[in-house]
């Protein structure tokens, strides 16, 4: 009867001992609670608890990633885009993690999603697309500065993609091919101006300026005619051969016209 007993008491202190252990891995920690009160941590390693009594939560402390799905916001310049963002946080306290509120992250995810939109209602389109490593510094520090009441830390927010509505990415190609003619017709111009100008220069440095000019208008005139002719929309003119000559003539050497014209009105005053 005595050798059941101590059986028994053997088998009851053995349990209680094992019971007692608890091991914590690395990169955890435990809350022990007693009758329901929060009574101390565990660290990583080897701890004893009171069987029956205490009871033990289990919560890691390594970094954590919560992606945040793509959020509307809307930028300074009233144009409605998609933020996707992720952030890595890690617990610091992990009694004001669990104690301090109820839904650790989803509080972080609201906090995350207003900061996000905060941040992008400050920015033009063009800024915010072009400055996404901006906003990530910028919301980092607010952020975990307001995380650590709940005791955790915001390692880093990233912004992985900013989107835009299909009907406003095909309105901002278009600008931007408007655009992209625009700069070339003004290319264009700019090139067209420096090259009268040059030719202005070399002109004023020849004593026959005007009958180059001349020259160079008719044959501008002729290579325009060919050009056209070229199309299959142009239009076939007849013109008098001799009213063609006529005016390229007058075009090319209309010096020797009005010279020609000079010594005929002379010979009729002489006569």
């Amino acid at each position: 009867m005595i050798e059941s007993l101590l059986g028994a008491f053997t088998l009851i202190i053995l349990g209680y001992m094992i019971g007692s252990v608890r091991i914590i891995d690395q990169g955890d920690e435990a809350l022990v609670q007693r009758l329901g009160q929060y009574k101390r941590t565990l660290k990583p390693g080897l701890n004893f608890v009171i069987p029956f009594l205490d009871t033990v939560l289990i919560e890691t402390v390594r970094e954590q990633l919560l992606d945040i799905d793509p959020q509307p916001a809307l930028t300074k310049d009233n144009v409605p885009i998609e933020v996707d963002a992720i952030v890595f946080w890690r617990i610091l306290e992990l009694k004001k993690a669990y104690y301090a509120i109820e839904d650790l992250e989803e509080a972080l995810k609201q906090l995350v999603i207003t900061s996000l939109r905060g941040e992008i209602g400050r920015l033009s389109l063009a800024e915010a697309v072009s400055s996404t490593d901006k906003i990530n510094t910028q919301l980092r520090k607010p952020l975990d500065e307001a995380a650590r009441k709940w005791g955790i830390e915001v390692i880093s927010v990233e912004v992985q993609a900013i989107n835009l509505s299909s009907a406003l990415r095909e309105s901002l190609e278009r600008e931007q091919i408007a655009k992209n003619e625009k700069n070339v017709t003004l290319t264009r111009t700019e090139a067209t101006v420096k090259s009268i100008e040059d030719l202005a220069r070399a002109l004023q440095a020849q004593p026959n300026a005007q009958d180059v000019l001349r020259y160079l208008v008719a044959k501008d005139y002729v290579n325009a005619n060919l050009e056209i002719g070229k199309s299959d929309n142009s239009k076939i003119v007849f013109m008098d051969p001799k009213a063609l000559n006529e005016a390229i003539t007058d075009l090319i050497r209309p010096s020797e016209f009005e010279q020609g014209s000079g010594n005929s009105s002379r010979g009729n005053d002489t006569n």
